[in-house]
């Protein structure tokens, strides 16, 4: 014990490094040494002596980490322990403003800030490592002078700038407790917010998500960390908010858009952490409330977010649970009426499909919650009917038209619903059915629920020709439905016989009167003439109000009246375009559906209001489908309407186009392809000129298809961009199907991608994004394609005027991917034959002829530099032709950047040829000896970023060049910072065998240093 207490400073550094040994003991031994000191100078200098041996080591090595470990506990041990007596309060407090001057403390806090501005990468590494250990070995409690706190705070605002990422990663760590989050102006937390901004580095980044300060002003920081293009910064933006997070914190907008991405994050991992971090963490904060978590997400806009979300919830709970959390269903297995909310409705409708999605397991629990067909079928018709339909100034009043959204909203959950019943028994599935038809039939059903409803009653019919016969049956009640025929009253005629009415009753009154005076004067003649005038007057008045009866008794008769206004034809033809959707593409369109096209749809194109016309488009593009000659009829009519129509419409046509060019091809814009006579095949150099070549286009006039594509080009150029996107979507279709070969609309497309004009639009960068991998990959005829492509694009964005958003395309950036997409090696099968001419050489011919053109031209640089990447062949014959051709080169170019590049491959191309019997060696041979050359001239750009998923081809030069992600381990090894990705652990032998390979052991230099002196 006297020799612990008495420890040397090279012994304690000495047993420092070894892991097994007891820090604690280490720190108490020295300490007790320390304090016994009356002159602490010279053990200052000393203790600084033997920190630099471990401070220039750059590396992790387990030696140099246990120092930098004991440093900060030996101290942060001159610290008082925290003591929460409130008696001592203000004694303590005292105490502790003397003890936080320590000398030694603020010794070594002076030298390493000192250190921090060293030239050594390795000496600032470590000064930030052992500035954010001191840091985070102190108390809660602890506190600090302020003009040390304004060192440290702008030494490590430095050093988060710093060229080296480990280094970042320390300072930023360092900063942790520095923060001031009520601070508007707090510096570390803007440097917080730029490096999350800005960094480059993916491990920087995380270590400060690990450790920033949650705030207004920080979250919206955090949250775009959750699209990082990392899947570590991702996983752990997500594990932050989850843990840092209230859910009352975010928006409703927020809460969706987190639940969006992260359940359809490409990488598993993120989705893990969305399922089992924030999800769970949510639900806690809510107390495991889950209808109340519906509540917190607005489950009226986004009801597959919420259903997704319910799933993954469901995920993660056992069965019996679930059955427990039944909602509110009463002893019918349903919601009552009078309690059903969106949320509860949602909940039920999740718990349904979770459970039908089990298979056998789930069918028994379904029972539980759901009830039969039948008793189902009368609940919904029940609610069906209650929702209101409001008239105009109804809709005025916002409170009402909400109410009628709230209705409509759980009306299409409960019909959803119905996809979960078990219509195996035929009454309920003939109940079901009679209400689903009653329901469209009925002109009080909203027409938002028409589509639905159409849907489900064509899935609970197997055959299509009863779904035909179904559905144009509903439709015709609809359109046509049974009503009373009521002759409209003829005012003149009735007017008449009001008139003949009253002079008749004028006629008896007077004859009644004449009768009463002859009785007085005993003419009894005379009175029996009048008497027999009365009877006929009362004959005739008789016989007028029989007429007046007759023409006002309504007729019992029933007609069927067409009603042709916009709600009643929008309704039909919704139906009619699921029932085409759902029917098989073998169906053909048979006297129903040709009824349908003359009575409903073709009239219904030329109505006045837009959303008739375009769903009558979509009918008409859906039925053309399924028969060639309508397909052929009513071609022209779908090109006019997306030239002239409106924006929608357009799209719809458009769609419809093509759609029958992929199933029919071009030839089905001639009517008279069949006696057309095949014309011989052209030559390549003629196909060049053509703005296209589609599939039995020898069959084919060719201005027919020339004008479609000359229609589909000027729709690229479209300043709409739906438009556009619809445009390009169907030509690669079209060009991946093989319907369309031409380089120059793939050189339109690559174009459109790179124009700075489309960068907004996501839907068109994505889809052209997938697009150009795909096509190249899938056959050396599309390769053949790009490379043809290949000098239009790079002509066009090298003549591009100044005003042109193509002048800011980066063209070398371009000339990447196009040599990236014409890789032989990058062909899903590629050719086992490597002395094939391939698409390189050709690239590389085509190359060299431009240079020829005009060997001072600014791009002559960018190809040259272009061919040393490209994948040559082993064929002599064209290596002796590109030999030729550089010779050529070599004699006309003057730049000196070209000359050395040009004289490097022709020298690779030689010595190549001279080693062709080695069978390791390959084409990509000269690549390697260029892009180490290039690497010892500029190392920055040794290095270079794969476009867009591309993988990179050569088996030598991938060998040579590490890759960003080997780089980025070695640069950053992210301490502190939770690993995301679990590795496969070696055995212990083996781990302890490797560690003595190559761990480093510090006492050798200090030895080595002793002896010197």
């Amino acid at each position: 014990m006297t020799a612990d207490t008495e420890i040397e400073l090279k012994e304690a550094f000495q047993r420092a490094q070894k892991g097994h040994n007891n820090k604690a003991k280490l720190v108490a031994s020295l300490k007790s040494r320390y304090n016994k000191l009356e002159d602490k100078t010279l053990f200052h200098e000393e203790f600084v002596h033997y920190l630099k041996y471990a401070m220039i080591v750059y590396k992790r090595e387990p030696a140099v980490e246990n120092v930098i470990e004991f440093v900060a506990k030996f101290a942060t041990s001159f610290q008082p322990p925290p003591n929460a007596e409130d008696e001592q309060q203000q004694e303590e407090e005292e105490e502790e403003e003397d003890e936080d001057d320590h000398p030694f403390l603020s010794f070594i806090f002076n030298f390493l800030l000192e250190s921090h501005k060293a030239n050594n990468h390795a000496v600032r590494f470590r000064a930030c490592q052992l500035v954010n250990k001191l840091l985070g070995s102190m108390a809660e409690n602890a506190q600090i002078d302020d003009d040390l706190f304004d060192r440290i705070h702008q030494a490590m605002l430095v050093r988060v700038t710093d060229k080296f990422p480990n280094v970042r990663i320390q300072a930023a760590l360092a900063m942790t407790r520095l923060q001031q989050p009520r601070d508007p102006d707090c510096p570390t937390i803007n440097a917080y917010m730029l490096i999350l901004e800005n960094d480059s580095n993916a491990e920087v980044r995380r270590a400060v998500l690990s450790c920033i300060a949650m705030s207004p002003r920080t979250l919206p920081k955090v949250l775009k960390r959750t699209r990082d293009i990392k899947e570590n910064v991702r996983k752990l933006a997500y594990q932050v908010l989850a843990d840092k997070v209230h859910i009352k914190a975010l928006t409703i907008a927020q809460r969706v858009l987190l639940l969006q991405q992260g359940l359809h994050d490409t990488s598993e991992s993120v989705r893990e952490v969305v399922c089992n971090r924030l999800l769970p963490a949510w639900l806690l904060r809510l107390d495991g409330n889950m209808i109340e978590l519906l509540h917190r997400l607005d489950v009226e806009n986004c009801a597959e977010t919420a259903m997704e979300t319910l799933k993954a919830i469901f995920k993660n709970k056992p069965m019996e649970e679930l059955l427990q959390n039944k909602g509110q269903l009463d002893n019918r297995k349903v919601i009552p009426l009078d309690s059903i909310t969106c949320e509860t409705m949602l909940y039920w409708r999740a718990l349904c499909e979770f459970l039908k999605g089990k298979g056998d397991e789930g069918e028994e629990a379904l029972e539980q919650v759901l009830p039969d067909a039948a008793t189902y079928a009368d609940y919904l018709s029940g609610y069906l009917k209650e929702v209101p339909v409001l008239t105009e100034e109804q809709r005025a009043d916002f409170s009402q038209l909400e109410l009628v959204m709230t209705k409509e909203f759980i009306s299409q959950q409960l019909i959803h619903l119905i996809g979960c019943l078990d219509t195996n028994e035929e009454g309920g599935r003939k109940r079901v059915l009679a209400v689903l038809q009653g329901m469209l039939a009925l002109p009080q059903t909203p027409s938002s629920l028409v589509s639905l409803l159409t849907e489900k009653l064509l899935a609970l019919i197997p055959d299509d020709q009863r779904r035909i016969q179904a559905v144009a049956e509903i439709i015709s009640d609809v359109r046509e439905p049974i009503m009373e025929a009521s002759h409209p009253v003829d005012e003149k005629k009735s007017r008449r016989q009001q008139v003949k009415l009253a002079e008749v009753k004028v006629c008896i009154m007077e004859a009644k009167q004449a009768l009463e005076d002859c009785i007085a004067a005993q003419d009894f003649s005379r009175a029996a003439e009048l008497k027999d005038s009365i009877v006929a007057l009362e004959e005739q008045r008789n016989q007028v109000l029989e007429e007046i009866s007759e023409s006002n008794q309504p007729v019992d008769k029933e007609v069927h009246a067409e009603k042709n206004d916009p709600e009643t034809l929008l309704r039909c033809l919704t139906m009619c375009a699921e029932l085409l959707k759902q029917m098989n593409m073998k169906t053909r369109t048979g006297p129903t559906i040709s009824a349908l096209m003359s009575s409903l749809i073709l009239p219904s194109i030329a109505s006045a209001h837009p959303a008739v016309r375009n769903m009558a488009v979509v009918c008409l593009g859906t039925c053309t489908l399924h028969s060639r000659e309508l397909a052929k009829t009513h071609m022209v009519l779908l090109l006019q309407i997306a030239q002239l129509d409106e924006v929608k419409i357009r799209i719809s046509a458009l769609r419809a186009i093509i759609d029958l060019l992929l199933l029919f091809g071009f030839q089905l814009l001639s009517e008279t392809a069949s006696t057309q006579t095949v014309q011989p095949a052209q030559s390549p150099d003629k196909l060049e000129g053509d703005a296209a070549t589609a599939e039995d286009k020898a069959d084919i006039p060719e201005d027919t298809a020339q004008s479609i594509l000359v229609m589909l080009s000027e729709f690229l150029d479209s300043e709409v961009s739906d438009l556009r996107t619809e445009t390009a979507e169907g030509l690669a279709k079209l060009m991946y199907t093989g319907r369309i070969s031409s380089a120059k609309l793939l050189s339109r497309l690559v174009l459109l991608w790179y124009n700075p004009v489309t960068e907004d639009d996501v839907r068109l960068r994505h889809c052209l994004g997938v697009f150009f991998q795909l096509y190249a990959r899938e056959s050396r005829a599309h390769q053949e394609i790009v490379e043809e492509s290949f000098l239009p694009t790079v002509r066009t964005l090298l003549n591009a005027p100044v005003t042109s958003p193509l002048a800011e395309v980066d063209v070398s950036n371009v000339v990447e991917l196009l040599v990236e997409l014409t890789r032989p090696s990058a062909l899903i099968k590629p050719s086992d034959n490597t002395e094939e001419v391939c698409v390189h050489d050709y690239l590389a011919v085509r190359m060299c002829g431009e240079m020829l053109k005009d060997p001072t031209a600014p791009e002559v640089r960018l190809f040259a530099k272009t061919l040393s990447n490209l994948e040559l062949s082993r064929g002599e014959t064209v290596r002796e032709d590109l030999t030729t051709l550089l010779q050529k080169l070599v004699q006309v170019v003057k730049d000196r950047v070209c000359l050395r590049a040009l004289e490097k491959m022709l020298h690779q191309l030689v010595d190549s040829k001279e080693q062709a019997e080695v069978p390791d060696t390959s084409a990509l041979q000269p690549l390697d000896v260029n892009a180490d050359e290039a690497a010892t001239e500029d190392p920055s750009k040794s290095v270079k970023r794969p476009k867009r998923g591309q993988r990179k081809a050569s088996s030598a030069k991938g060998g040579r060049r590490p890759s960003r992600r080997a780089e980025s381990s070695e640069e950053s090894d992210g301490e502190n910072v939770p690993e995301s990705v679990p590795v496969v652990r070696p055995s212990r032998r083996a781990k302890t065998a490797a560690l003595e390979k190559t761990k480093l052991d510090l006492n050798p230099l200090i030895n080595q240093e002793a002896n010197v002196s």
